[in-house]
């Protein structure tokens, strides 16, 4: 028996491992409630899908594991402040260079160094996955790779609970 050729071909590769995780505190808002401050060790995959380079490779393995690890750095050891939130009150106070974050009766003062105030409405794992994978993107842009058509990343609070973003790209030269 032989079978048809399939014209529509999928090729991809993702990374994942010790290095691309990092930790961070966060709260969360449900509703009109705030969830108590509290942190997570997240780890981080992602996968690229796209055309073969001349060389046959999706794209470097290290490369990709570098534009991750990259993006979780920038988190590490941070509080992930959702800026965007209609739920909470944020100040930036210049005299102690402070984030002031309040919600009913609770008012936070944190110092901006240990902040990553992302442009997010929420600090939830999947929008800090979709935050990771535009950190993602415009890495790979810089570094003119254009035959990507998607990527995935997937952000995992604790085992068992993950939140996952994934966004076509633009489909570029090679159509190997």
């Amino acid at each position: 028996m032989t079978f048809p050729v399939n014209t529509n071909l999928t090729r991809e590769i993702s990374v994942s491992g010790i290095r691309l995780r990092f930790a961070a505190s966060h709260m969360a808002t449900l509703g009109l409630i705030l969830e108590p401050l509290h942190g997570h060790n997240y780890v981080v995959s992602c996968r690229v899908e796209g055309n073969l380079t001349e060389d046959n490779w999706v794209m470097d393995f290290s490369v990709l594991k570098r534009l991750v690890r990259t993006q979780c750095e920038l988190l590490d050891h941070k509080f992930l402040l959702q800026m965007n939130s209609s739920q909470l009150s944020i100040e930036y106070e210049e005299e102690s260079r402070s984030y002031i974050i309040g919600h009913s009766d609770r008012i936070y003062k944190i110092p901006a160094a240990d902040v990553a105030a992302l442009p997010i409405e929420n600090s939830t794992a999947e929008l800090i996955a979709e935050h990771i994978t535009e950190g993602v993107i415009s890495e790979i842009t810089a570094l003119n790779v254009e035959h990507l058509t998607s990527i995935t990343v997937e952000v995992e609070e604790m085992p068992g609970q993950s939140g996952i973003y994934t966004r076509g790209l633009l489909s570029g030269r090679n159509d190997r």
